[in-house]
């Protein structure tokens, strides 16, 4: 299964903590802040290949994990890693 860059879901991760903090907090709560965090979980989940968000936080943070321990370049499609 294709996995999105590492960058890409370290992105996300932060996004979706951020989002999820201030919806707890009610920091700007509302229609605007409920659809960022939807569309951020919809998007983990695409790039993590899962339905839950439970599943879509533990695999992109077990991939940016295993890849900033190992230090091992990411393949891109159609280049060498």
């Amino acid at each position: 299964m294709l996995m999105a860059h590492p960058t890409v879901l370290r992105t996300l991760l932060e996004r979706y903590e951020t989002l999820r903090a201030a919806a707890e907090r009610g920091d700007g709560a509302g229609p605007r802040l409920e659809r960022e965090l939807q569309d951020t979980v919809y998007t983990l989940c695409v790039s993590t290949g899962t339905r839950e968000i439970s599943a879509a936080l533990a695999a992109a943070r077990d991939h940016v994990e295993r890849h900033a321990f190992t230090g091992q370049p990411v393949a891109v499609e159609g280049t060498a890693a």
